[in-house]
């Protein structure tokens, strides 16, 4: 099985592949499986019919539909028997052939794959929201045996406050069910926090401060035996009480005037802010989680070396993780737009050598290939397009930005004076008039650069009606110019024989909002104890 390897396609498609995936080749799981959480509970269980054929999940689009597709999916599961085709019926019984059964639907057969890659040793954690962690709990029993459920786990993301909504409390936390793969054989391993408390906080909660100015807190003596007090005795760490019962001391740190306490983490995680409350970490993805909470996963459920697969990767926050705690790691994703976000991710943590320890399968490499993505699929066609020139599309629901299907910022001179670079991809056939439309773009947006892909050669009066354009004129190295429109075919960019002319962006490309340099994690004792 490849090792550190993005997968470009149908998650299910890629985890039915035994040449992929063997059986039980994988220590852990997390995925984040996309879902509608912004739409009502209403319009989740409004009944769905008509023939229309499924479309591919878009970025952003996280929404599954009861379609013909979903419809051809549940009775292929159901049909194949067992618990799953059982709780799956029962669904169907309850809610009927709704947009909820479709991604139940959906979910089923790719946790069933799942299991199976699990080593008798790994876990997966399922994160879900309240609209359908119950439902999702009873899909993971019949996969994976209620028998092995762990743990749920509620990660209260409502740092700054709840924001307020009509006629119910505002929801402010996510679950993340954990299964095992085979019971009281999975690997964990504690994790501890640390809280930190004025002095007078500390006393309130009960911390004493000793002649030494040692601040400590007692737990019952528990069952030491009367050699191990002594040894405690001898170390300080006996407290005796008015009514003559022992206790046992554990010392806390102090930091300045606070007193820090290591306290053991349970099923609520209130201390990890969601991504959107991260600065350094935001990259604009809306549906981004932080790498604190992926790490406290990959910590508690995995060892070095270990591999970490998340079938739904999206931005690559479990990517970036496992990367940085020496894991190794898979992620699968539908959408080229998740595959080009996870590059320039590792790309800005690490640079541009990283590129050589992993492997991206399911891009095209060939001519052929993007023809092929082309016809199959115009709008990741021209995610991928634009990747190969690191450029950012546009949000095409805005309707905003017509004409422009991405762009590249850079600055020069003064870190204020941001230029843009305007990008057009066309598939099809490609004429005169698309050199005439970028032109106007250019011009309307004030754009210092415009560049048309396209997968046929330009034709020579395309050629001359680009050359005709005002050249633009750099500050960056003594007054440089670039071709203001510039024509580039697919089949150059991938053989490397053509690139957009301009300043050198590589010292001023600002694109993509970058993710902050990596720096080593350290692996905490995983039995580290209390106060010690």
């Amino acid at each position: 099985m490849p090792e550190n390897t993005l997968y470009y396609g149908d998650n299910l498609a890629i985890l039915r592949s035994r040449d992929y995936f063997p059986d039980a080749s994988v220590d852990l799981v997390y995925l984040d499986p996309p879902f509608n959480s912004n739409a009502t509970y209403n319009v989740l269980f409004a009944e769905r019919s008509g023939a229309q054929a499924a479309s591919q999940i878009k970025a952003f689009e996280d929404t599954w539909r009861w379609d013909a597709e979903a419809a051809r999916v549940y009775f292929e599961t159901v049909e194949a028997g067992g618990h799953v085709s059982e709780a799956l019926q029962a669904f169907r019984r309850l809610i009927g052939d709704s947009n909820m059964l479709a991604y139940l639907a959906m979910m089923a057969p790719r946790l069933v794959e799942l299991r199976r890659v699990l080593k008798p040793t790994g876990s997966i954690y399922l994160h879900c929201d309240p609209t359908a962690s119950h439902y999702l709990k009873l899909l993971m029993d019949a996969v994976f045996g209620p028998e092995n459920f762990r743990n749920e786990i509620i990660w209260h993301y409502g740092g700054r406050g709840a924001k307020a909504v009509a006629n119910q409390f505002p929801r402010n936390h996510d679950s993340i069910l954990l299964y095992s793969r085979s019971c009281g054989a999975h690997l964990y391993k504690r994790q501890h926090m640390e809280r930190a408390f004025t002095q007078e906080e500390a006393r309130k909660r009960g911390f004493r401060c000793d002649e030494l100015g040692r601040w400590f807190k007692t737990a019952p003596r528990g069952d030491y035996t009367d050699d191990s007090v002594r040894q405690l005795e001898a170390e300080g760490r006996i407290h005796r009480t008015r009514t003559g019962s022992v206790r046992v001391k554990y010392f806390l740190r102090s930091v300045g005037d606070l007193v820090v306490e290591d306290v053991l983490v349970g099923d609520t995680w209130s201390d990890v802010p969601d991504a959107m409350h991260i600065g350094a970490e935001r990259l604009g993805y809306p549906t981004q989680k932080p790498e604190a909470l992926l790490e406290r996963i990959i910590l508690a459920s995995s060892n070095e070396g270990d591999v970490v697969l998340d079938p739904f990767c999206g931005c690559g926050t479990a990517t970036a993780a496992a990367q940085k705690l020496g894991r190794r790691w898979i992620g699968i994703d539908i959408t080229y737009l998740a595959i080009a976000l996870i590059r320039r991710r590792l790309r800005d943590a690490y640079g541009d050598s990283i590129d050589a320890t992993y492997k991206v399968i399911g891009e095209p490499v060939s001519l052929p290939d993007a023809e092929a993505l082309a016809a199959s699929d115009p709008y990741q066609f021209q995610w991928w397009a634009l990747d190969l020139v690191h450029a950012r599309p546009v949000d095409q629901k805005k309707g905003a930005d017509k004409g422009i299907d991405g762009r590249i910022y850079f600055h020069e001179g003064d870190a204020g004076d941001t230029k843009q670079i305007i990008l057009s991809v066309k598939a099809g056939h490609t004429g005169r008039a698309h050199v005439h439309e970028l032109r106007g773009v250019v011009e309307r947006e004030g754009a210092a650069i415009g560049v048309l892909i396209t997968m046929q050669e330009p034709t020579r009066p395309m050629r001359e009606d680009a050359a005709a354009a005002e050249p633009y004129r750099s500050g960056w190295e003594g007054q440089a110019s670039y071709p203001r429109i510039q024509l580039l075919t697919v089949a150059k960019l991938l053989d490397g024989s053509a690139r957009i002319e301009s300043p050198p962006l590589s010292q001023g490309n600002v694109t993509f909002r970058k993710a902050p340099k990596a720096a080593k994690a350290e692996e905490p004792h995983p039995e580290l104890p209390l106060g010690d």
